[in-house]
């Protein structure tokens, strides 16, 4: 594909500021409009747009896995205190929203090109081209979802307010806010088509497969607290790939868990691999330190203490992102996550045999050789699967959708930060869950979260 179809796509993306000044300029069509199946594939294949920096952390850096020292606080932007202390108000491009809805609008872009493909056009690729773009559509939809939305209540959903569903390129399209059961059931339409049309697995884990589909699904619905169906798809994913690494030794940790990175990129465990953005500072890993809570539900024989932390003087940080990259984290669907949800929604369901396997298997993986993993109690089989989530998918960008969802179950958790004796606290249910939306987006048709 010709380069400059690639400078224009990328001054178009995602409903940017400059774009209207842009499209007042007129390109000859013919080499700004991809036109072929390779053409299209290509835009999918550009992991620079579909998957490096692209997931929100805005919800990560609202949660409650890390806090900053009262040094680090001071030194940081107001915007970011206000993040911080749960009081962001107006705040403009460039943001979590904008980043999402550029791959969206690269995916809609494909799926309108083909429709204009001639009938003779390779029909096993172009399905293939379709189930990528719609599964790319539906994995940043379902990420603004869980920033920007409400948790899923079912009596409440139809007048809740969701995202954005932009499923058509043109920019002169009025943008309004969808409820959130339409979102959700946009969500769940796209990835469900895509699953039919996708591979079982990638050649490569940046692009879409029908395993990453499953585990798509099976993440939604666990956010909407639909364990039946988050069951039966996590169980899918998992027997398409249900590889884990072992922390005593494995071809995918660079020497030793002890090193600085200790997991190389596409691990065998990564399905699906994409990564949170960075345009908020905030979560430098050089800057945030763990929370005490999180660091003492660590056994001495659990070898992820050492795998995924550092002590830096007295504070413990984190290095143990599968981005084989200590700077940035990685967000994608991996194999650990879907064991956690199985065992999770197996538990919930009364599927207590497959949640002991699973959650035996996971903690085999992770433990001292010489060590024993605990055995799952029955009895409060649901509160430890849970507190094993927390401690294998930190910054993950998944621990603010699991209080949303928690809290709806009755959990009560409240957030609480403290800086220089002055405390601040979120409490659950509250409105601020569903994060607020950027100032420049903010209309009469795209009303701003209470």
């Amino acid at each position: 594909m010709k380069h400059t179809i690639t400078i224009i796509l990328i001054a178009l993306l995602g409903g940017l500021p400059s774009c209207k000044k842009y499209l007042e300029v007129q390109p000859d069509n013919s080499i700004t409009t991809p036109k072929t199946l390779s053409d299209l594939q290509a835009l999918l294949d550009n992991s620079d747009k579909m998957n490096l920096q692209r997931t929100p952390n805005l919800s990560e850096a609202s949660a409650d896995d890390y806090f900053l020292p009262t040094d680090q606080y001071d030194n940081i932007e107001v915007e970011q205190q206000r993040i911080y202390t749960w009081k962001l108000k107006d705040y403009l491009f460039q943001n979590d929203w904008s980043i999402a809805y550029e791959p969206i609008f690269i995916t809609n872009l494909c799926l309108e090109q083909l429709q204009e493909l001639p009938a003779s056009a390779n029909v096993s690729t172009l399905n293939q081209i379709k189930g990528a773009a719609l599964f790319f559509r539906s994995y940043y939809y379902q990420q603004l979802l869980c920033t920007f939305a409400p948790a899923y209540d079912a009596a409440t959903a139809g007048a809740d307010l969701g995202i954005v569903l932009r499923n058509a390129s043109d920019f002169n399209e009025p943008s309004t806010r969808a409820s959130v059961q339409q979102s959700y059931s946009q969500v769940l339409q796209d990835t469900k088509e895509a699953a039919a049309l996708l591979p079982d697995l990638p050649s490569l884990p940046t692009k879409p497969s029908r395993a990453a589909a499953y585990g798509l699904l099976a993440r939604t619905y666990l956010s909407m607290r639909n364990y039946d169906s988050a069951y039966h798809y996590a169980d899918a994913a998992l027997r398409l790939k249900g590889d884990l690494m072992n922390f005593n030794g494995d071809d995918d940790i660079n020497g030793s868990i002890t090193e600085q990175t200790p997991f190389r990129r596409f691990n065998k465990e990564i399905i699906f691999y994409s990564e949170m953005n960075t345009n908020n500072p905030l979560l430098n890993s050089t800057r945030i330190a763990i929370d005490s809570s999180i660091m003492q539900s660590y056994t001495p024989d659990d070898l992820r203490f050492t795998a995924f932390y550092y002590k830096d003087d007295s504070l413990y940080r984190f290095k143990g992102s599968y981005t084989g990259n200590e700077w940035q984290y990685f967000t994608g669907i991996a194999t650990d996550e879907l064991y956690l949800m199985r065992a999770e929604c197996a538990a919930r369901t009364g599927k207590m045999q497959q949640a002991k396997a699973d959650y035996q298997q996971l903690l085999a993986s992770r433990w001292q050789q010489s060590g024993q993993p605990p055995i799952l109690d029955p009895t409060q089989a649901v509160k430890a699967i849970l507190l094993e989530r927390r401690k294998e998918l930190y910054m993950r960008g998944l621990r603010w959708m699991d209080i949303k969802r928690l809290n709806k179950e009755g959990y009560n958790i409240s957030l609480q930060r403290s800086i220089a004796g002055t405390k601040f606290r979120l409490n659950a249910n509250d409105p601020y869950f569903a994060l607020p939306l950027p100032k420049d987006i903010v209309s009469s048709s795209v009303p701003q979260n209470p």
